[in-house]
């Protein structure tokens, strides 16, 4: 039996840990610099709040409500799912993470009733961190994301719903639409719909060679059988990322390429933290850049381009260093930039790891190792960001050079404080 732990409106639910006076009310998260709504409670859902909405549209579309409204904050999300995390490999046998808010698991056979144990864990995270949990429990991957949905959306399942047989599973594939099914894109959905299948069930009564010879991809053959009660995901293809990509939309406008070297270093830095947090490095670092697209008025240019690595690294400085030797080749002056962009790509484990003859020495390679955990210790003690590299560090106008970093540097006008992680930020009982 597979699981999948899934926590409600997970930035929204973080932010509601300290400020419990914002249950029952309506509560939004916006993207980085501001831009637009990524998270919304049930309430605000209720409202017509869409996801995606500018944030300056908020006031104009919904005049005189009460709308909370954070920035969003990362460290502090990062912190209490860590925590979530830490209480599910506690209850469960085998699991491992897929995002930030959604853990899989994998559970045997037992004495214990499933929705006794799935209850219990939804309680204990609610008790112990603060946060909301659905639990969906069924005998493929694809079919418990549809029953942690059902957890979600009706109470009856009391946080954990559980698939164990052929009435549940057409009747949640009756209530799921084809566009919610895990592994259905959005193209893929609209093929579907044209073939009039508009639910999980729609698709799965096909027969298979109708699947395969309609769309000719593996990918969605594996969710059909999914959806019919055969497990043919593999646990390596879920856990492993081809990629890691950290990009940002600019505060205004950049012209100049020292300050984008700034913005690019700390794009780089987060990749390589990213890297070493899930024991992985890479061999290729790539960096985009463009305009804004929607200014006609301006001229327009977009470019990415790729280094490769002598030897695949998780470094800071060596990941950093390729990705501003990447944008010096790609920055063109004369342009105004709005977004820039660093991937690492070829992912593999950091061991082994077949080092170069031309590449530097391994006690040097062994030296970074350690200034990286060494960083990486401090961080996780004093605060993200407590030690940067020299060019991850933002010069203030008109400060006569005095140096800020990166979160200081991303609009964040509705940022809450990080009571778990700063100490300047720790709770005060009055």
């Amino acid at each position: 039996m597979y699981g999948i732990a899934d926590l409600d409106n997970c930035y929204v639910s973080c932010e509601r840990v300290f400020r419990p006076d914002l249950n029952g009310k309506p509560v939004v998260v916006l993207s980085n610099n501001d831009g637009c709504v990524v998270a919304r409670s049930n309430e605000a859902k209720t409202m017509g709040i869409k996801e995606g909405i500018p944030y300056f549209q908020l006031a104009e579309l919904f005049p005189g409500q009460q709308i909370a409204v954070f920035s969003s904050n990362y460290e502090l999300y990062g912190e209490l799912t860590g925590r979530v995390v830490s209480i599910i490999s506690q209850e469960a046998p085998a699991y491992f993470r897929y995002s930030i808010d959604e853990c899989f698991m994998y559970l045997p056979d037992s004495a214990e009733p499933l929705q006794n144990w799935g209850e219990h864990l939804h309680k204990r995270v609610k008790r112990e961190v603060g946060l909301p949990l659905s639990i969906g429990l069924a005998p493929t991957k694809t079919l418990a994301k549809i029953a942690s949905k059902l957890a979600k959306k009706y109470d009856v399942y009391k946080h954990c719903c559980i698939i164990d047989n052929e009435y549940k599973r057409e009747r949640a594939l009756q209530w799921c639409p084809i566009e919610d099914v895990w592994g259905i894109g959005r193209r893929y959905a609209a093929k579907l719909q044209s073939f009039g299948c508009n639910t999980a069930l729609d698709f799965a009564k096909h027969h298979k060679d109708w699947v395969r010879e309609t769309f000719n991809n593996i990918n969605i053959l594996r969710t059909w059988q999914e959806l019919n009660g055969e497990d043919v995901v593999p646990n390596e293809q879920l856990a492993k990322k081809q990629s890691i990509c950290t990009s940002r939309s600019f505060n205004g406008m950049i012209s100049d390429i020292d300050s984008l070297k700034t913005h690019v270093s700390n794009y780089a830095a987060r990749c390589a933290e990213k890297l070493r947090r899930q024991e992985t490095v890479a061999s290729t670092v790539g960096v985009f850049l463009h305009t804004n697209a929607f200014r006609d008025d301006l001229p327009q240019y977009w470019n990415f381009r790729e280094q490769q690595l002598i030897t695949p690294s998780n470094s800071t400085t060596t990941i950093v260093q390729a990705a501003l030797s990447v944008l010096e080749s790609i920055y063109r002056p004369g342009y105004s930039y709005k977004k820039a962009g660093v991937i690492v790509l070829d992912i593999r484990p950091d061991s082994p790891i077949q080092q170069d003859l031309f590449d530097i020495s391994t006690q040097q390679i062994t030296k970074m190792r350690l200034l990286d955990q060494v960083v990486d210790r401090i961080n996780r003690i004093h605060g993200s960001e407590t030690i940067v590299l020299s060019a991850q560090q933002y010069i203030q106008k008109g400060s006569r050079g005095k140096a800020d970093v990166f979160a200081n540097a991303i609009k964040h006008d509705f940022k809450s404080k990080n009571p778990t992680t700063r100490w300047s930020d720790i709770i005060k009982l009055k």
